[in-house]
């Protein structure tokens, strides 16, 4: 089966991919990895003034969505330029919000879906089987947080911690704070906004295999050794084309996940296209030899985002367990 992208979809990606080219998201990951969230916030207007935001609201919340589709497109953008901030979390954040409006609890779908969508407020959260920590507390407009079917706008949050990826700076949110809803409609709806993460990271993550990939073969063409080349070299060209394959392979996954939206299918993409960027990142690293450990290097930025998000929103071992649990 073939999972292909229609017109429409693929000029969305290219415009996305030279709006982004021209951001120089290089230099606000950089930024927003040190806490200065200005530039990051630059980029995230842009991508507000895309569209990206509303892809997941529905009209009603003026949004243009749901559209899990075009929202894995614009997060493979997102991943091959490194997007920083907590992008993946505000679309979780407003499939959550929209499910409880769904279910009947219209308040905080009113409150806060249209600056999502708008782009005017960021959001993060944590989910129960999303770990104790949110991402970029300190750059959220909105933390949200579920604990024990309660849906809670968090007071603050509790000391900044940096993770793997310098840009990804993670804090658990303080107790209490206002309850926006509670009872079954939250459970439910944080499961949904826990797919649809999972299927956003898994999209993010497919963007920065491609990412790593296409800098290490430009590499390999300029780096020689023996007088020619290194990708010339047959290994070298096998260990690509292995990297090639599986990206490749990871991705109608991950569209075919975003296409028909069942746990299990996002799952299997997840872990999927978690597990190609960072072989992917391990290739590069070996290929570019010791100017690869350096974070002077712009190629650590996807190194580090690569093994960040394989555990991101479900890491190998629960995405795999939830495809067996699904068979059976």
């Amino acid at each position: 089966m073939r999972f292909l992208l229609d017109t429409g979809q693929r000029e969305f990606a290219r415009s996305l991919d030279a709006m982004l080219t021209a951001a120089d998201t290089v230099a606000a990951t950089r930024a927003w990895s040190l806490g200065d969230h200005a530039r990051g916030r630059a980029v995230w207007t842009r991508l507000a003034d895309a569209g990206v935001f509303a892809l997941p609201v529905p009209v009603e919340y003026e949004g243009v969505g749901p559209l899990s589709v075009e929202t894995a497109v614009a997060f493979v953008e997102l991943g091959r330029h490194a997007v920083p901030g907590p992008t993946v979390e505000t679309v979780a954040a407003a499939v959550l919000l929209a499910h409880l409006a769904e279910e009947g609890e219209r308040g905080p779908a009113k409150r806060f879906l249209p600056s999502l969508a708008s782009g005017a407020a960021s959001a993060t959260l944590t989910l129960p089987d999303g770990g104790p920590h949110a991402l970029d507390a300190d750059a959220a407009d909105l933390l949200l947080a579920v604990t024990d079917g309660d849906l809670r706008l968090a007071p603050g949050h509790a000391r900044v911690r940096r993770s793997l990826d310098p840009a990804r700076r993670l804090a658990a949110p303080l107790p209490g704070g206002e309850l926006l809803a509670s009872g079954p409609a939250v459970t439910a709806a944080a499961r949904r906004a826990g797919d649809w993460a999972a299927l956003a990271t898994a999209a993010q993550s497919l963007g920065v295999g491609v990412a790593l990939l296409d800098r290490t073969v430009a590499y390999v063409k300029q780096r020689a050794q023996f007088g020619a080349p290194i990708g010339t070299f047959q290994a070298v060209k096998h260990r690509l084309a292995d990297v090639l394959l599986r990206l490749e392979f990871a991705r109608p996954l991950v569209f075919g996940a975003a296409t028909t939206m069942a746990p299990a299918d996002v799952a299997a993409a997840k872990v999927t296209a978690g597990e190609a960027a960072y072989g992917a990142a391990r290739a590069a690293l070996q290929l570019h030899g010791a100017i690869g450990y350096t974070a002077e290097f712009d190629l650590s930025l996807w190194l580090t985002k690569a093994r960040a998000l394989r555990s991101a929103w479900g890491d190998p071992g629960v995405c795999r367990g939830r495809v067996l649990d699904a068979r059976e």
